[in-house]
């Protein structure tokens, strides 16, 4: 168990939007600990019982048992995964179904033809190994960096998916491609765009009253914040940040032009929106009704993903991912608990 730092952060408005402001921190001691150690490039936690599922970038997913111990599990897929930054194994989540099927939902990029594309696909557990058994959505362009590849179960467990512009801006504005667009899996098996104009939105999370919020990588900074509602644009490139514009929907908050948190993975929990923070290296505390960032849970370098069992907190690192700077024991699942 290990003491960290919570840096209390006062949000400043602007425009209607909020950046974070570190001028005003206060000391608080708040309780932390490792549940495992040595993972992989980590991407997406789920909890099945007192075990743990987690996607690994390099194409794995880490099994988690109820004291910590860690195997690698293999994962064959149809198509080997791309080489591309930031590319692999990312979304994943377990059907709500699983002690009957043993399936789960997962994202990736795939080389085709020397190009990267990503997809969505059924995985099914047998043994030790997960293995393809069906394609749900393909052939979603991308590029080095971008891939949006979050996964979570919505309201009447329909499957949402974050995809990115694959660097390529103008195709988020784009109605007749999937990038840029935040999309659900509906009951006859079509998919619906939910929302439009995002640059790299990389976390989804629901209230208790089904109101939806997402997660996204500004340009260089502003990075988003946003509350979706079917239909909208959030008007990437056209607006980022405090920018609005004419049919299009400005963030519930952001990072300022000055302060970068990359956000990624999302979830709601005791009634606060905590966010994952890559560059920022932190947990953001969200208080959504006000656009508040109350806390900002620090002191374990690059954060991925976070998730919430209703009771506890847990986050994991993703310092191995090249762009960090890991220690012996990295990455590692947290679970965090108040004092």
């Amino acid at each position: 168990m290990k003491n960290i730092i919570i840096l209390f952060t006062s949000l400043v408005l602007l425009s209607g939007c909020g950046y974070l402001d570190f001028s005003t921190n206060t000391d608080v001691k708040k309780s932390v600990q490792e549940v495992a150690k040595n993972l992989q490039i980590p991407w997406s936690i789920n909890k099945h019982g007192e075990e743990f599922f987690i996607s690994e970038r390099d194409g794995t997913i880490a099994w988690v048992t109820a004291n910590g111990d860690v195997t690698h599990q293999q994962v064959k897929l149809s198509s080997p995964l791309a080489k591309v930054s930031e590319a692999g194994l990312l979304g994943f989540v377990l059907k709500p179904n699983f002690d009957e099927t043993q399936e789960a939902f997962a994202y990736y990029t795939y080389d085709l033809d020397g190009k990267p594309y990503n997809r969505v696909v059924t995985l099914k557990l047998e043994g030790n190994t997960w293995i393809e058994t069906a394609i749900l959505l393909d052939d979603i362009l991308t590029g080095n960096v971008h891939h949006g590849g979050r996964l979570e179960l919505g309201p009447n467990h329909r499957l949402y998916v974050t995809i990115g512009d694959a660097s390529n801006p103008k195709l988020a504005q784009d109605t007749t491609s999937k990038n840029g667009k935040i999309m659900r899996l509906n009951e006859d098996n079509t998919w619906s765009v939910v929302s439009m104009g995002h640059r790299n939105p990389q976390g989804i999370a629901w209230n208790e009253n089904g109101d939806m919020f997402a997660s996204e990588h500004g340009q260089s900074a502003k990075d988003e914040i946003n509350r979706i509602e079917e239909g909208n644009n959030y008007g990437w490139p056209l607006i980022e940040g405090s920018e609005q514009g004419k049919g299009l929907v400005s963030p519930l908050l952001h990072s300022g032009a000055n302060t970068t948190w990359a956000p990624s993975g999302m979830t709601f929990h005791q009634g606060k929106l905590y966010v994952a923070a890559l560059r920022g290296e932190g947990v953001l505390v969200v208080n959504s009704e006000t656009a508040e960032i109350e806390e900002t849970i620090t002191g374990y370098g690059r954060i991925r993903d976070v998730f919430s069992d209703g009771e506890h907190l847990y986050f994991v690192s993703n310092n191995t991912d090249g762009r960090g700077s890991p220690d012996t024991d990295d990455d590692i699942l947290y679970r965090y608990i108040k004092e």
